[in-house]
This record gives C-alpha cells, sequence and structure tokens, in this order.
C-alpha cells in the first residue's frame, strides 16, 4: 500500500511541472499566483498518503500557512534549513504567535530547488519527516514557501491538532 501511496504522489508532481514551473533541468519558477494550487496539490498528496497509512485526514489551516511562510521566509534570511527562527523561537512559538488554537503536531523543512512533489517524496523517504505527515494525532496542516531570487526555494509544512478535548479539571 506504501508503494502505491509514493506512486501516486510521484504521478501527481509529473502532472504538477507544467502548471507552476518546468521540469527537465530548467529551473523550477513558481508564480505569484500559485499559492493555492500548490497548497491543494500538496493537501491532496498527504491526505492519499495518510489515507493509504490508515490516518485520518487533514485540512489546510490558515494560522498554520502563516506560520510555515514566516518560518520559510526566516531560513532564507539565516540560509540555513533549520527549526529555530532567527530570533530563538520554535515551531511551538510560532503556532502559538499566529493564534493557532490547536497543539502543535510536527514540522518539516526542506532547503531546494525542487518542487513541492519532489520535497514531499524526499520527506516521505526519511523516517522521522514521514512520521509528520502520517502522525494520526493531526488534522490540520499548514505549508508554504519563501523563493529566492536565485530560485532556491525554502519549504516549510507544520502539522496541528485542534480540536483536542481539554483534560478533565482544566478550562
Amino acid at each position: 500500500m506504501r508503494s502505491i501511496a509514493i506512486l501516486l504522489v510521484a504521478m501527481l508532481g509529473l502532472a504538477a511541472c507544467g502548471t507552476t514551473g518546468t521540469s527537465g533541468g530548467k529551473q523550477y519558477r513558481i508564480s505569484s499566483g500559485a499559492t493555492s494550487k500548490i497548497q491543494y496539490r500538496v493537501l491532496d498528496s498527504i491526505n492519499i498518503l495518510r489515507q493509504a497509512s490508515g490516518a485520518g485526514p487533514v485540512e489546510l489551516n490558515a494560522p498554520l500557512n502563516a506560520a510555515a511562510a514566516t518560518h520559510s521566509r526566516d531560513m532564507s534570511l539565516q540560509n540555513r534549513p533549520w527549526h529555530f527562527g532567527s530570533d530563538g523561537s520554535s515551531p511551538l512559538d510560532r503556532v502559538q504567535r499566529v493564534g493557532y488554537q490547536g497543539n502543535l503536531v510536527g514540522e518539516n523543512i526542506s532547503e531546494t530547488y525542487e518542487t513541492e512533489m519532489e520535497t514531499l517524496a524526499a520527506w516521505m523517504e526519511q523516517d522521522d519527516t514521514r512520521a509528520v505527515i502520517l502522525d494520526p494525532a493531526a488534522n490540520d496542516l499548514g505549508f508554504a514557501w519563501f523563493q529566492e531570487k536565485s530560485g532556491k526555494i525554502w519549504w516549510t509544512l507544520v502539522m496541528g491538532r485542534s480540536g483536542m478535548p481539554q483534560a478533565p479539571g482544566q478550562g
């Protein structure tokens, strides 16, 4: 089942090449109007992968998208892919700052010249980043990027869990 899911993501990636960028040795450029297309393409691909693994679907979440966008731009400014902001903020700090009402499940990051589908496929090849994507606790997704003039893309994916019941005695 995992092989089928990975194949589906690969096919979606090939189908995506003509819409926002080019392949075949040419630089992948993201147009300013492609945000929702890319986010929904990634969302659909992740939900296919999650279904194949037995996890429930996730939905795009505006605050998580904002946290991901902020971190992508900040990684570019720092010129390094890592989970801490230039102000020392952690992924947890960033989702709280944007007012996300749920709990952080995890964050994946990447510095690359590759497309969103190639990046997703690379994340699925690594145990730790795959675990974030397929975590059954997640029900929200934030996905964003920052592309430099050079073409380098800084991708950030944030998974969260909203609507968690409060523990007895809280509230």
